[in-house]
């Protein structure tokens, strides 16, 4: 579950109404009937719709990445986006954006390299250089190397680096905001603990102690 409270439809505000309506359906309640058609329980909306301004500035980006004005290549910045989603380990934005690089032309053998693109041939000169731009913007928090950002001017104009940088760093707040409020298929326990020895087994914890001796 979520670790915030959902908005049922009788509860939401006029402005999210809209959005339920083209996401679950004019007569389903998104949280006792939970689902859209990318297979998502949809609960990042009925989430966010506690916030009904924040949902629709986030909405806004979404139409600001898809818009005709947008001179960065659709290929391209969905290939930022999904690497984007597995290098901040959001399971929601990664596998959401490899249903769009199928869509945008690429194939199963270049959606399945993305988490080891750098040891891989399958893309582009400029593909690897966004990759690799991602990268250094998403695990370096923004150092990008001089040698990234100059194949990367090789190949784009300024408006679209720009273009580019702005997606990817919304794309990197999504990821963070979905495993931080655990929602959709971010909505998973730590999976790195401590795990148990076998009942009455002292050998490790004797060894580490001699260790100290």
């Amino acid at each position: 579950m979520p670790r915030l409270k959902e908005i049922r439809r009788s509860d939401a505000d006029p402005r999210v109404l809209p959005f339920y309506d083209a996401l679950f359906g004019p007569d389903r309640d998104p949280v006792d009937e939970p689902g859209t058609a990318t297979g998502t329980p949809g609960n990042w909306w009925t989430v966010f719709a506690q916030v009904p301004d924040c949902l629709e500035h986030m909405v806004s980006g979404f139409q600001f990445y898809r818009s005709r004005s947008r001179k960065i290549a659709p290929r391209l910045r969905e290939l930022g986006q999904a690497r984007a989603g597995f290098a901040r380990g959001s399971q929601f934005v990664f596998s959401q954006h490899c249903k769009a690089l199928r869509a945008a032309g690429y194939d199963e053998n270049q959606i399945e390299a993305i988490p080891h693109w750098s040891s891989t041939s399958v893309f582009s000169e400029v593909e690897r250089a966004v990759l690799a731009y991602t990268d250094d913007l998403v695990l370096q928090g923004g150092r990008v190397a001089d040698g990234t950002f100059d194949l990367l001017k090789s190949h784009l104009s300024e408006i679209e680096i720009i273009e580019l940088t702005y997606i990817i760093c919304t794309y990197e707040m999504h990821a963070t905001m979905t495993k931080a409020l655990r929602l959709e298929f971010d909505d998973r326990e730590e999976p790195v603990i401590e795990v148990a020895p076998p009942e009455d087994e002292q050998r490790d914890i004797d060894f580490f102690k001699n260790l100290d001796k």
